[in-house]
């Protein structure tokens, strides 16, 4: 049985759902925090089981006979965080699971300057150091993700954010079709992936030309200094350690940490991963609509 953890979230469901054009209903377990919210998939054949990363003995019965764990990363950041993915790791194993797969980053690295990207590579230490069959998975940025920092843009006509760089954003549907197939059987050797990403990193001020012509508005791309971003997002609401991680993306992304991209993620989908483009144009619903993965 192959068993996916946070099966509720966008990520999750959406690999459930491609398991499900693979493999029988019966073969397919999920672990949710909330059962009622699964109702769905349990009506499609799927076992539904409770678990919950911060309560590690409930995991045992959510993983009980499975051949593998999808191990969904959760949206904690630091030690909290770590410390639940490792502990939901330990249990898949704990229970019999032969692989692992976990939902790590591109930028996974304990130098990052993108603290979710050192917690992630504090997760896949953890992961190696069990001498187990396992696989982390070197997701790329979100596409939605960018939608955070395109803001009101189409509607002021300036995409402002801090000095950046090139970034592969990735469609969050694609790379929940990859695991889906590496789950079901697809090749890849233990260990971490090759960045799974878009076929090409691009800058914000293409993003700018694409936001224009989508929509048809003058868009223009404005560096603003970091400071004045942080103090801005914190004047909007967000608190102060958020705002810092925000800002630590675009510090990373100036380093280039996030401007690899592999042909790894087509591979794995047997076509080319969704265009930051159609991804843009599909998150506002301007522009032609690109096809739904799976």
């Amino acid at each position: 049985m192959i068993v996916v953890t946070g099966a509720t979230g966008n990520f999750g469901s959406h690999v459930v759902d491609c398991l499900l054009k693979r493999i029988p209903p019966d073969q397919i377990g999920v672990s949710v925090r909330d059962p009622s919210r699964a109702q769905s998939l349990q009506a499609r054949g799927v076992r539904v089981r409770s678990g919950d990363f911060s309560d590690p003995p409930s995991l045992g019965a959510a993983f009980e006979d499975a051949s593998q764990v999808l191990v969904v990363s959760v949206d904690k950041l630091g030690a909290e965080g770590v410390a639940q993915s490792t502990a939901a790791i330990d249990a898949a194993y704990a229970a019999g699971a032969r692989r692992v797969l976990y939902t790590s980053h591109q930028a996974a690295s304990a130098d990052s300057l993108f603290a979710p990207a050192r917690d992630h590579a504090a997760v896949e230490a953890h992961l190696a150091a069990q001498g187990k069959p396992y696989v982390a998975l070197r997701n790329g940025y979100y596409t939605s993700s960018l939608l955070f920092h395109v803001g009101n843009a189409t509607e002021t006509g300036e995409l402002r954010t801090p000095a950046s760089g090139p970034t592969a954003w990735t469609s969050r549907e694609d790379l929940g079709e990859a695991a889906a197939a590496l789950l079901a059987g697809a090749n890849q050797d233990d260990g971490p992936t090759p960045p799974l990403t878009s076929p090409k990193a691009i800058s914000l001020e293409e993003v700018a030309a694409i936001l224009s012509q989508a929509t048809g508005r003058s868009i223009r791309h404005v560096v603003v200094d970091d400071e004045s971003y942080v103090a801005g997002l914190i004047s909007g609401g967000l608190p102060a350690p958020f705002a810092r991680v925000f800002l630590d993306t675009f510090r990373a992304a100036r380093c280039g940490e996030f401007a690899v991209s592999d042909p790894a993620l087509a591979t794995l989908l047997g076509r080319e991963p969704q265009s930051v483009r159609a991804g843009l144009q599909a998150a506002l619903k301007v522009g032609p609509q690109p096809a739904t993965a799976c």
